[in-house]
């Protein structure tokens, strides 16, 4: 009794690493579908353009601190959390805090990937565009694979789920109150920075992440079977961190 206990309790371990690992994988999607929206100058995608328009603006103007994208997507995604636990109060659960690191990481991996496509220019037209169909793509199939994983929602949903339960709206309706506020957030701190409208802030692109990512995900939703195989499979993470161990021994 006492195995079975302890095999159990192992395969929990295993289950909860191996789920995070994919987590991590599916933040990466987003996040690099998230930069080359933003790198087409179509326009960003929504939960990038009011940190874009912080991040443009520290590098123009003394109005606000000389941070990248990333660390602005971080601050909003704090700001997001605590508004959820002052929405919630006492039915705000403890286990949503891990929030917190996922927003981190996230803004984290924005900039690991604006690093990596830094030396990514588009000029033309079809070029710009292709690259906001790509980025959108690719978050959407971020946004679908961490949907499956089963975790902590990220800030973003978080807050709508929280305003959902306070009003009872339905989500998807809430998730465009959200959203629309994100976008015009980052329209007047446009006006505010820079005096005028920023396209590459918020364009055409922006509208068509909007209706085309989540488009994107109720179409894959029906077809990602396997990935929940892959979410049920068990690596013996055991095994390979003593051969890993090993192999330095050695060498």
């Amino acid at each position: 009794m006492n195995i079975s206990i302890s095999m159990t309790a192992k395969d929990k371990v295993s289950a909860f690493i191996w789920q995070h690992i994919l987590l991590l994988i599916s933040l990466f999607l987003m996040t690099l579908g998230v930069v080359l929206c933003i790198k087409s100058y179509f326009g960003s995608s929504v939960i990038s353009s009011l940190p874009l328009s912080f991040s443009i603006a520290s590098g123009t103007t003394d109005i606000v601190p000389a941070w990248s994208v990333g660390d602005y997507t971080i601050i909003m995604n704090f700001t997001l959390v605590i508004l959820q636990i002052i929405i919630l109060r006492k039915r705000f659960a403890l286990v949503q805090l891990l929030q917190l690191v996922i927003g981190f990481v996230f803004g984290w991996f924005i900039d690991l990937n604006m690093y990596l496509t830094d030396s990514l220019v588009c000029e033309s037209l079809l070029s710009k565009g292709l690259l906001q169909l790509a980025g959108c793509t690719i978050m959407g199939v971020g946004i679908a694979f961490e949907v499956r994983c089963g975790s902590v929602t990220m800030p973003g949903e978080g807050i709508t789920v929280a305003l959902c339960q306070v009003t009872g709206m339905p989500f998807p309706k809430m998730k465009i109150i959200v959203d629309t506020t994100l976008v015009i957030l980052a329209i007047i701190s446009s006006f505010v920075f820079f005096g005028n409208w920023q396209w590459n802030i918020i364009g055409p692109g922006t509208l068509f992440a909007m209706v085309y990512v989540g488009w994107l995900i109720k179409a894959l939703s029906p077809h990602l079977s396997w990935f929940n195989s892959l979410l049920s499979y068990r690596p013996g993470f055991r095994r390979y961190i003593f051969g890993l161990a090993r192999w330095i021994y050695r060498f």
